[in-house]
């Protein structure tokens, strides 16, 4: 297996959980080493946030936890699909829900060359 999302940055581009920022939008950076991801990512409605999960083929699982610039903290797990677009580009479709909430959501994360 290769270490597909070694390195990558990616965007957010759309979430059903909040208005994305165009201008300060949340950067996801990921590391990968033998199917194991971890990473960090900030920017929007988040101050400081760490992931950790896995990767089979172009299926990610991950569980989050992040701090909010509104105070306070969030948490929860997600799947994502890996799609590649035309440019080559990476896109990272997510269904993600917050613990203790019953609502799931979808937001789109495009990667950053």
């Amino acid at each position: 297996m290769t270490d597909l999302l070694n390195g990558r940055r990616f965007v957010m581009v759309s979430s059903t959980a909040s208005a994305v920022d165009p201008e300060a939008p949340t950067e996801f950076v990921y590391a990968e080493a033998d199917g194991v991801i971890w990473g960090e990512y900030s920017g929007d409605t988040v101050t400081h946030g760490r992931f950790v999960g896995t990767r089979d083929d172009d299926r990610i699982s991950i569980s989050y936890v992040h701090a909010l610039k509104a105070g306070g903290r969030a948490g929860g797990q997600s799947e994502s699909r890996i799609e590649t677009g035309d440019d080559g580009r990476l896109r990272l479709v997510e269904e993600f829900q917050f613990a203790g909430d019953d609502v799931l959501h979808v937001s789109v994360c495009d990667e950053v060359i």
